[in-house]
């Protein structure tokens, strides 16, 4: 495994899929002696959990207006009535 000319590396899919550290995960190294460990980092207080960090960053971002009862009709499969009132 060799690190490229921006400093990263593939962390392997075994390790990745024990350390549970899936895209986006936080991450912190530590230096004992002559090694590196790395560990899932602790979340910063008031962060907020990832959903909820995923929510903030698409807040806003609907490109159509459609009201609660239109949405809960699509989630319902009710969708033909609800497109019909467009």
């Amino acid at each position: 495994m060799q690190i490229t000319s921006k400093g990263q590396v593939t962390i392997p899919l075994n390790v990745r899929t024990r350390l549970g550290l899936l895209p986006h995960t936080e991450v912190e190294f530590e230096l004992v002696g002559d090694h590196a460990r790395i560990r899932k980092a602790k979340p910063a207080t008031g962060t907020g959990t990832r959903g909820n960090r995923a929510l903030t960053a698409l807040r806003g971002t609907a490109d159509t207006r459609m009201s609660t009862d239109e949405i809960m009709a699509l989630t319902r499969d009710d969708g033909r009535r609800a497109r019909r009132r467009k």
